[in-house]
């Protein structure tokens, strides 16, 4: 018997449980900021630049070993029409990896709604991903360790510890976690770790055509996200449960789920 396999069955005993203490004191978001003071990435937004063209997501998908014809994705755009009457739709076909190619909005498997433009108030498109949030539920409920955050603010998965329990992927309030087909352990968004501490940029920034994606360090004052971030209007997502996330928004508004 292998060791992840040897997690998993001890994981029907313990299901349930808490993470013991010792796993949260080694992923301490507090003693890992401490660590590294003078770096911590975070992520902006700018929703009146995106045109849901799935760039992005194209570019994902390649980049970080997602099956491309998988409805799954690190990162996806969705659409909101919001009616006169108040009515909100969203959609987000594909995770918006072919852009939105039908005006008709997707509200349900194979079910398409057409609206016509006489009934639409406004319309807009909203990027999403990981919010690598500095107060992680994800982390807090991996009972393993595989899910850990770097000194940089990064939140990432190690494959080879993953034992596949979902805890993360339902412990998540924004729904970016899912079970990579191929792999069978938790996925998530990690702002192209590999690439952004080597000096580039994640590929979704790289993809973008419009600019209406960035990530720079919230700890220099001199960047210009920072800049944006600390004297302009920017939001965050569900800010009420505590999370802090670190992808912040520009133009974000109220109807955003």
């Amino acid at each position: 018997m292998n060791r992840r396999e040897f997690l998993r069955r001890s994981m029907v005993v313990v299901a349930g449980l808490a993470a013991p203490a010792a796993v949260l004191e080694l992923v301490d978001p507090e003693r890992l900021l401490a660590a590294r003071p003078e770096l911590r990435w975070a992520f902006l937004v700018d929703t009146y630049k995106c045109v849901g063209c799935g760039f992005c997501v194209k570019a994902c998908k390649v980049e970080n070993d997602i099956p491309y014809e998988a409805n799954v994705t690190r990162t996806w755009v969705e659409r909101y029409v919001v009616k006169r009457d108040g009515e909100v739709l969203i959609d987000s076909p594909r995770g918006a990896r072919d852009g939105f190619t039908d005006r008709r909005i997707e509200v349900g498997t194979g079910k398409l709604r057409d609206v016509g433009d006489e009934d639409v108030e406004k319309a807009f498109f909203v990027p999403k991903l990981c919010n690598q949030c500095d107060n992680p539920p994800c982390v807090q409920v991996c009972p393993v360790g595989a899910t850990y955050k770097t000194a940089d603010g990064v939140v990432l998965v190690d494959r080879s510890w993953c034992i596949g329990c979902g805890y993360c992927i339902m412990g998540c309030p924004y729904g970016v976690r899912f079970f990579h087909p191929v792999y069978k352990v938790a996925e998530k968004c990690t702002f192209c770790y590999h690439r952004i501490s080597r000096g580039m940029t994640s590929a979704c920034v790289d993809a973008c055509p419009f600019g209406a994606r960035r990530i720079g360090n919230l700890r220099d004052p001199n960047d210009p996200i920072t800049r944006t971030i600390m004297t302009g209007r920017v939001g965050i997502l569900k800010e009420e449960y505590g999370t802090k996330p670190q992808v912040y928004y520009v133009g974000l508004s109220r109807e955003v789920r």
